[in-house]
């Protein structure tokens, strides 16, 4: 029982991790999370770059070399450290080469030039290594570094803050400050990016600067690109002397002249076609002057200038140069007989033969000789070399081989075979030559390529087993698994093709091509394919197999007529059969007033009609009243049943009332309805009075009519002015039309003036009485503030004289309200 608990558990954690391998790996929210990170690493790279391009007007196409490394920066395992072929992190103290920018652990460079110098000195004395100081080199470029400049602290890649901070809204090992760089080439300005890695982008400062043959005005360019052409023509003169160039304003020297010219050689004898570049030529005559001595001629090839003296003319000497004699230049110069006492090739005999023209002989003398490595001697010719065969039994300087050459002096060459170490890749061995210490890095990259292989990307040797394969841009093109010639477009994938989504256009058995989408390789739930053993055993998941699924029913509308041929309706093609549509059928029956109310059904077409809407033995019988418009103003219904044509003239009599609606008349109701409008007004008038009301309150004197009563008034009305006091009969009409006003007079203007005064003086009286209430309710809340109890005495009562108005106001006021209520 416990080594089975044992095993569960240890089955339970190698499944755990194995899940964990397969989400870490092929999760399906890796793509979620990947497009997550792009827009954070755009949002970075954006801010990185705004200084940059603020000064370029968005113009970022100089960046895409610095774009390249910090992306590298960003992508997982993208970069890789050389020396340990291990990832470089976020949280880890690295080191930039400022020659390719590559980088690596700090702890592992450091490891790297303190080997390297190691490596230099060990075959040294110590005042040897003292004496200069020994570079060690770049892992990658091979850049040389002093060993002062060997990195000891971790520094952001400006070089200005000491262990950046770690933050995830910058670019990783970055301070996040401006770089301020000197460009290189230098141009006097700095970098204005934030800090990053890679080499620093051109130079964007606008300068002031003219074109390279200084003729155009001097114009604002980047710092970068100041070196300008105009495009105009040269005009420089040409080292020939005779033209000018005709390219256009271009930088450094002009080319030479391109141009044919007949020139002369030196010695002038022959002219040819050559170009004005080379003017100076040489002819392949010999000169063939005679010399001043007169015997011989000048033996030169085509030169400029005298040929000179004879060569054989003055002293000279014999071969052995012992002896001198002053011959005419006719004769050869004789040998003087003394020994020749030339020091031959070996170095250390002299030749013993005669004076003698032509090399001297090899030594053949016979000598002791001692061998290179010094062990052995023996008597030999002298110009023979001596080597024995000892083979030499020290160490090189790889410290592993033996030199094992025949006869060495003792300096012995490095070791020639090759190291064959593995690398830290796994993957290569060492090419270099037999060495001491660590071996360099693979130099090898690897191409980690998509499914389809157009896109790659380089990674050191050794990493292409955790990298993961690049997104490639470029359309799927496997061969499509279904029935169709060509498959969607997608992107290279690994793994099989997403399910196809063209339609399937497969011919149906009604002609029509199958719309929906590709079917060929549909994924079915299979139901019923295992069978558990017993109620221990847990259900699996349900298997799914990709199988071919037949086309649904043709689906395409046809055009279909119902029944009653009212409409035509789309129906499905698998559907599409005569159908009622549920209306009224609508024919017109044979009262040719009413129409069929059947629900829409199937007609019988008579023979001999021509019209398809004609009415037919299965359509209903009419069996309503006549329901024809009868003529306007006839109330009455036709007495027929529902017939065809008009109806017969309505002899009814009409009950009606007059225009003024006190009397009720009689007529004929085909008399009203055939009557004009002036028949009418006289049919339907009582020949009275109006009994109507004009607006201005009198009766209307026409007799009984339609329609509103005239407004010309001739009745008699009196006319006041204002006041009411002056009167006068004027006709009603004139009144209303405002021709005729009545104007008061002098008299009614003095009462009304008195009126007016009698009001102002009743307003005062008014004010004056509300004061003296207002102060004497102002002095009995004063007595009751100062806490005066009531006196129980009854208080003397002071008769207050009334004055004249107040005793005789009543009868002024009473006539004078009388007299304005009449005027109003």
């Amino acid at each position: 029982l416990s080594s089975q608990k044992k095993f569960d558990e240890i089955k339970k954690a190698n499944q755990a991790a194995a899940k964990k391998l397969v989400e870490d790996q092929f999760s399906s929210s890796s793509e979620d999370d990947d497009e997550d990170a792009e827009i954070k690493q755009g949002k970075i790279l954006a801010k990185t770059f705004t200084i940059y391009t603020s000064q370029t007007d968005g113009d970022a196409s100089e960046l895409e070399r610095t774009r390249q490394y910090m992306n590298e920066a960003f992508q997982s395992g993208a970069m890789t450290c050389l020396i340990c072929i291990a990832s470089v992190k976020r949280n880890q103290a690295v080191w930039s080469c400022c020659g390719c920018f590559c980088i690596f652990h700090l702890v592992c460079i450091q490891k790297w030039a303190k080997d390297s110098l190691f490596l230099v000195s060990s075959p040294l004395t110590d005042d040897d290594f003292g004496k200069k100081d020994y570079p060690w080199p770049c892992p990658k470029c091979r850049f040389e570094y002093k060993r002062s400049e060997t990195p000891s602290r971790y520094y952001c890649y400006c070089g200005k803050v000491e262990n950046p901070t770690l933050d995830p809204w910058l670019v990783p090992h970055s301070c996040g400050q401006i770089c301020e760089r000197e460009f290189k080439p230098s141009c006097g300005h700095k970098c204005l990016l934030l800090c990053h890695p890679g080499p620093c982008p051109p130079c964007p400062k606008m300068v002031t600067t003219t074109c390279h043959c200084k003729k155009a005005k001097p114009v604002p360019r980047r710092c970068s690109a100041k070196e300008w052409s105009c495009r105009l023509p040269c005009g420089r003169t040409l080292l020939c002397g005779q033209h000018t160039c005709e390219n256009s304003c271009h930088a450094g020297d002009c080319q030479p002249c391109p141009r044919v010219s007949k020139q002369r050689c030196i010695c002038g004898r022959q002219t040819a076609e050559r170009l004005c570049a080379s003017p100076q030529w040489q002819c392949d005559q010999v000169c063939g002057k005679p010399l001043p001595c007169g015997n011989h001629t000048c033996e030169q090839v085509c030169h400029a200038g005298p040929c000179g003296d004879c060569p054989r003319s003055g002293k000279r000497s014999c071969p052995c140069e012992k002896s001198k004699f002053t011959l005419p230049c006719t004769e050869d110069v004789p040998t003087c007989g003394d020994s020749c006492d030339k020091v031959l090739e070996c170095g250390i005999h002299k030749c013993s033969q005669r004076c003698h023209r032509g090399p001297c002989e090899i030594c053949r003398q016979e000598v002791e000789k001692q061998c290179r490595c010094g062990k052995h001697t023996k008597r030999m010719p002298c110009h023979k070399p001596y080597l024995c065969e000892t083979k030499c039994t020290k160490i090189r300087d790889c410290q592993k081989h033996q030199c094992r050459r025949k006869c060495c002096p003792g300096n012995c060459p490095p070791c020639d075979q090759v190291c064959g170490r593995t690398l830290g890749c796994r993957n290569h061995k060492c090419p270099s030559g037999c060495h001491r210490g660590s071996c360099n890095p693979c130099p090898e990259t690897v191409d980690v390529k998509c499914n389809c292989g157009k896109t790659v990307i380089k990674v050191p040797c050794g990493r292409e087993r955790t990298i993961k394969p690049p997104k490639c841009k470029q359309l799927c093109s496997r061969p499509p698994t279904c029935h169709h010639s060509t498959q969607e477009k997608h992107y290279c994938h690994f793994g099989r093709c997403p399910p196809c989504r063209q339609p399937c256009q497969k011919a149906l058995t009604c002609g029509h091509l199958c719309p929906v989408s590709c079917h060929d390789e549909a994924l079915v739930k299979q139901a019923g394919v295992h069978q558990s053993a017993g109620p221990w055993e847990q259900p699996s998941e349900p298997a799914f197999i990709r199988t071919a699924l037949p086309c649904p029913p043709c689906q395409v509308p046809i055009p279909v007529e119902c029944l009653g041929q009212h409409e035509v309706s789309p129906l499905p093609c698998h559907s599409a059969n005569p159908y009622s549509c549920k209306r009224f059928c609508g024919r017109l029956l044979d009262c040719q007033n009413h129409t069929c109310m059947k629900e829409c059904h199937h007609v019988t077409k008579l023979s001999g009609s021509a019209d398809g809407k004609k009415v037919g033995p299965e359509c209903s019988q009419c069996e309503e009243e006549c329901t024809k418009p009868r003529p306007s103003g006839c109330p009455h219904r036709c007495v027929l049943p529902c017939h065809p044509g008009d109806c017969p003239s309505c002899l009814q009599m009409l009950k009606i009332k007059c225009h003024c609606k006190l009397s009720i008349l009689y007529i004929e109701c085909l008399k009203l309805t055939c009557a004009d409008l002036a028949e009418k007004e006289l049919l339907t008038s009582c020949k009275n009075q109006c009994p109507k009301e004009l607006p201005c309150g009198h009766r209307c004197k026409e007799v009984c009519h339609s329609g509103s009563c005239p407004l010309n008034c001739s009745q008699k009305v009196k006319l006041r002015c204002l006041c009411k006091r002056l009167k006068k009969e004027i006709q009603c009409s004139k009144i209303q039309e405002g021709q005729v006003s009545l104007e008061c007079d002098a008299l009614c203007k003095e009462m009304k003036r008195k009126a007016s005064e009698i009001k102002e003086a009743e307003a005062k009286a008014a004010i004056e009485e509300e004061k003296r209430r207002q102060q004497a309710e102002l002095e009995a809340f004063e007595n009751r503030l100062k806490g005066r109890r009531k006196n129980k005495r009854r208080k003397d009562e002071v008769e207050v004289e009334q004055s004249s108005w107040q005793k005789y106001k009543n009868l002024i006021m009473l006539p004078v309200f009388g007299v304005a209520v009449v005027m109003v």
